[in-house]
């Protein structure tokens, strides 16, 4: 079956179950629909901050974000695989670190242009995405996030960085991309709940390297914490970006509700929203800078997002897996240069570096 009809046949699988609960996202959206009904055209609008939207930069981004959903390591290692192509050639790969156990996967790796450190995380895959569609509608917050007594994020996402391998393998990959190739900015992306797990990851690295030195840009990501949570990130992650995609579900979830205050879900800010607009025959792509709340009614929050294909697709680059099965990777048995492969706790490890089994090092 060919992508697109996979990408197709998600979609419909996933409809059935929007049906089911669009009440409740209806309930989310009702006040934003309402707003974007009275406010005439779309505008655009300007950040207020020191770091802006870069369309280019968005667009090189967006490749590596497919990229780690490759489920052909070696091909990803050595960036021969097809997505490791067009503007992203001559990215030099460190590390790739696949959770098995977790179905969790993610890279580290030095990019020419921007000559920065890149850390790419991989989201749900297609094949499941429609379950854990259904599973965000119910997700609560139930962990209060270290140091910030009113801040309350999903255990979740939390953990997926914080209690796994990932956290451990990535710090270890900056320190040795930073002796070996100097003192470069960082750059952490990701697509879906790979992009809530950039998030915490870009917010480790901006307490432990100082905010200036790191950059975030997500795809279709779902909300993380509550609005104290969202305040803090936006205080300690300053230069970073959300990206939404017309009506794609994802970032309408876990549901926004403004009555319930800290108690529920609520986006960091910015959010750039992709969406087309047609009049007659002409169809224009609009990208609309929105506010800083990180709930800008007249954003994404003025559709009711019901779309999966959005969803999988972000400036024309698909991102979801390019194999069927959930969890599948493969590597060749030939040797690869300069790399070693490791397995330890269910964590198959690909590094340009030495492994040692079980190695501590101070984090």
């Amino acid at each position: 079956m060919s992508s697109r009809r996979r990408t197709a046949a998600a979609a419909a699988a996933a409809a059935a179950m929007l049906l089911v609960l669009t009440g409740i996202l209806l309930s989310e959206n009702l006040p934003a629909a309402e707003a974007a009904a009275g406010g005439g055209e779309l505008r655009m609008k300007c950040s207020d901050d020191d770091y802006s939207y870069n369309h280019t930069l968005a667009h090189i981004l967006v490749q590596y974000a497919s990229a780690v959903y490759t489920s052909d390591l070696t091909s990803l290692f050595m960036w021969t695989c097809p997505r490791c192509q067009g503007d992203t050639k001559g990215f030099e790969m460190i590390e790739i670190i696949v959770d098995v156990e977790n179905c969790l996967q993610a890279f580290v790796g030095v990019a020419p242009d921007p000559q920065s450190i890149i850390i790419a995380f991989r989201g749900t895959q297609e094949h499941s995405v429609s379950n854990w569609i259904e599973d965000l509608f119910w997700k609560q917050l139930d962990v209060t996030y270290p140091g910030m007594p009113e801040a309350m994020v999903h255990h979740g996402f939390y953990s997926a960085y914080y209690n796994t391998t990932l956290r451990h393998e990535i710090l270890k990959s900056i320190r040795w991309a930073r002796k070996t190739y100097g003192r470069l900015p960082i750059i952490v992306i990701g697509h879906s709940m790979g992009g809530s797990l950039a998030s915490f990851c870009a917010l480790d690295l901006s307490v432990k390297y100082g905010s200036q030195e790191v950059q975030l840009m997500t795809f279709g990501q779902p909300r993380v914490g509550n609005p104290a949570f969202a305040a803090y990130f936006n205080e300690q992650v300053p230069r970073k970006i959300r990206v939404t995609h017309q009506n794609d579900v994802v970032p309408h979830l876990p549901p926004y509700f403004g009555y319930l205050g800290e108690w529920t879900y609520h986006h960091f800010a910015r959010e750039v929203w992709l969406h087309e607009t047609t009049v007659g025959n002409v169809v224009t792509r609009n990208e609309i800078i929105c506010d800083g709340s990180g709930e800008d009614p007249t954003c994404s929050r003025s559709v009711y997002g019901r779309s999966v294909a959005d969803h999988l697709e972000y400036y024309g680059i698909s991102l979801h897996s390019d194999s069927r099965g959930t969890c599948q990777f493969v590597i060749a048995s030939n040797d690869m240069a300069y790399n070693n492969i490791l397995e330890v706790d269910r964590t198959i490890i690909l590094a340009r570096y030495p492994q040692e089994l079980h190695a501590v090092e101070s984090i």
